[in-house]
């Protein structure tokens, strides 16, 4: 007796395609972080905003400006420093001689894909001046709210081991970052590979050599097939009881929000999407919700000075948690 083939609901070859093809553009640059390479693709489908985090030298930055290529969309970037202010990231009024009032002048936010590079090296006054723009997509300047573009997407990057001349986000705004990726060293394979490729391109990075393989018009709708995709009721429960752990988990006394929920199931459905199905199952979710929970939790000083870590206790926390059958 032959086995049945399940055949998918929604169509998903367009979108699968779309996302080898990123996964080529980049990797014609980049060697490995594949991890790190699907986890911006996902938050790319899920309309989200990503914080990677490594020490410097392991193309955080690099890997975020060749996501940004791959799309065909307005690119900005701001180095953030301890004297940045806020209208230099979201703009200024502007008095105009020629019209005799003034005028708004956008700032480098005003675009679809942001980089922000080190950026817990600004104060709260100009972190301040993302909250609005991360979570309600808009910026108001002067009483008058001005709506930013869609698709519109915040990749920050900060580096953990060096504190001097750092300020620690505030846990309002971490909140609002669906991923915190951590980018670790490369193995000796491709460490190899990186030395081998720049020495083959004698010593230069040919960054016009990745392409736009996706229009803003065919990434709104890969984000609606997402957004569409089936989940059953049972891994909503799952869901629900991961996020409930970290709320009453002895080792952390700052669990995560409802946001933290949300980020999991609109996340664990681009992962499906990604790997072809248009149904989630509990492996998409156990792929995506370290990701998600580790900068939206806080350890007690006790476990803190025993060296332990957020992302120890949420692993903890996610295989303790029964997996719906």
């Amino acid at each position: 007796m032959e086995q049945e083939t399940y055949v998918n609901r929604i169509n998903l070859d367009d979108l699968q395609q779309a996302v080898a093809n990123v996964r080529a553009e980049i990797g014609k640059i980049i060697v490995g972080q594949e991890r790190t390479i699907d986890l911006l693709i996902a938050a790319l489908l899920s309309d989200g905003h990503v914080l990677i985090e490594g020490v410097p030298g392991v193309a955080k930055t690099l890997t975020a400006k060749l996501l940004a290529r791959t799309v065909s969309v307005k690119f900005s970037r701001i180095q953030f420093t301890p004297d940045l202010m806020p209208s230099d990231v979201v703009g200024t009024s502007v008095f105009s001689l020629k019209s005799n009032e003034f005028e708004f002048r956008p700032g480098p936010i005003f675009s679809n894909i942001v980089l922000i590079d080190e950026i817990n090296r600004a104060p709260a006054k100009t972190q301040s001046a993302l909250f609005e723009s991360m979570e309600e997509r808009q910026v108001t300047v002067d009483g008058k709210t001005y709506k930013l573009e869609v698709p519109f997407m915040v990749v920050g990057t900060q580096n953990p081991v060096e504190q001097e001349g750092t300020y620690r986000l505030p846990e309002a705004q971490l909140d609002r970052f669906l991923f915190k990726i951590d980018v670790d060293y490369p193995t000796l394979a491709n460490e190899t590979k990186i030395l081998s490729d720049w020495h083959s391109r004698k010593n230069s990075l040919d960054l016009d050599s990745v392409k736009p393989v996706i229009s803003a018009e065919e990434l709104k709708g890969y984000r609606e097939k997402v957004y569409s995709l089936h989940i059953e009721p049972n891994l909503l429960g799952y869901i629900a009881q991961i996020v409930g752990q970290t709320r009453n988990n002895s080792a952390l006394y700052l669990g995560a929000s409802p946001r933290a929920s949300l980020a999991i199931l609109t996340s664990s459905k681009a992962i499906a999407a990604m790997r072809g199905r248009d149904f989630v199952t509990p492996d998409d979710i156990r792929e995506v919700a370290p990701a998600v929970l580790q900068h939206r939790v806080m350890l007690t000083p006790e476990k803190e000075m025993e060296g332990q870590t957020s992302k120890d206790v949420v692993r903890q926390i996610i295989q303790q948690v029964e997996i719906p059958r």
